[in-house]
């Protein structure tokens, strides 16, 4: 293993360690009065569905684009799918850090179908950043055989929590407290 494939591979391993526990630790964190809390804060679950929106608009155009044989639109799609899940992430944090937590209020399947979605989205979450990480690190790097290898898995993972983050919020957005 290459010097830097090592660095970067280490540098994987504890972003997806340190990523999901601060995640963690935001959510679970006792949080203090939501009257102090700055009313721009309260925006930013509406513009991470609109961000996961673009994502996974973008993932698609990205594969449209490599088997077309574009694949500059394809590395101009990827890396503009790559920058809205960081920004994602930072809104994420800056939010989990500051609002209180919110309950979700639907009862019968509803319930259940919400729950299934936000713990299964929850979970991919974790598992598509280190998948992400590795397929850019690939692609930017030119080894096109791994970077093929790895987005077979990353491609489905990262589009399925894209898709179910618009879900979630619309069907939590109600019970948002302001």
């Amino acid at each position: 293993m290459e010097g830097r494939d090592l660095v970067f591979k280490r540098f994987f391993i504890f972003f997806s360690i340190v990523v999901p526990l601060l995640v963690a630790a935001l959510v679970f964190m006792p949080k203090g009065d939501p009257t102090h809390v700055a009313p721009w804060i309260y925006t930013l679950p509406f513009f991470n569905a609109i961000i996961n929106s673009l994502t996974a608009m973008l993932l698609v155009l990205g594969v449209v684009f490599v088997k077309s044989g574009r694949v500059q639109s394809h590395k101009i799609s990827m890396g503009l799918a790559f920058l809205l899940g960081s920004l994602f992430l930072v809104f994420y944090v800056i939010y989990h850090g500051h609002a209180p937590a919110t309950s979700f209020g639907g009862i019968g399947w509803v319930r259940y179908a919400y729950f299934f979605l936000l713990i299964s989205h929850i979970l991919l979450a974790m598992v598509v950043v280190p998948l992400v990480l590795m397929a850019v690190y690939f692609g930017v790097f030119q080894k096109i055989e791994q970077h093929r290898k790895i987005v077979r898995y990353t491609f489905p993972v990262w589009l399925y929590v894209s898709i179910t983050g618009v879900i979630v919020y619309i069907m939590i957005s109600p019970y948002y407290v302001h």
